[in-house]
């Protein structure tokens, strides 16, 4: 079974962090997100247990190679979907957020299809 939009996001956040920082806490999750410790927490075990991701004693996060994979997927297509949106005149901040929206919704063969018209349109110019 996969993830629930939030398991999602907070996957994606990891990943974002990770790319960021040699070591990722809960307490660094909560804050980047504005969640409550004990939702992350909530959250942080959910994710253990579908081995997205490894905790180890002192509290630091790793992704695993499934959480790697995915959290790369999500964070492919709300890049992608961002730079879409802003290229036909949305705000970055607005395209953003509705990026954030359609990355959990889109069927993967719409979101190929976005990517490969992307691509293609890229190598004509």
């Amino acid at each position: 079974m996969g993830l629930a939009e939030s398991g999602e996001m907070y996957l994606e956040t990891i990943y974002v962090l990770t790319r960021h920082s040699t070591s990722v806490r809960s307490i660094d999750v909560a804050e980047s997100m504005g969640y409550s410790k004990p939702s992350v927490s909530r959250a942080i075990g959910i994710l253990k247990a579908g081995e997205y991701i490894e905790v180890d004693r002192s509290g630091f996060i790793t992704l695993t190679e499934k959480g790697e994979k995915t959290a790369e997927s999500l964070y492919e297509r709300h890049t992608i979907l961002t730079d879409l949106l802003i290229s036909l005149g949305v705000s970055n901040e607005t395209a953003a957020v509705d990026a954030c929206k359609i990355e959990h919704v889109i069927s993967a063969e719409s979101f190929e299809a976005i990517k490969n018209y992307i691509n293609k349109n890229n190598s004509a110019e």
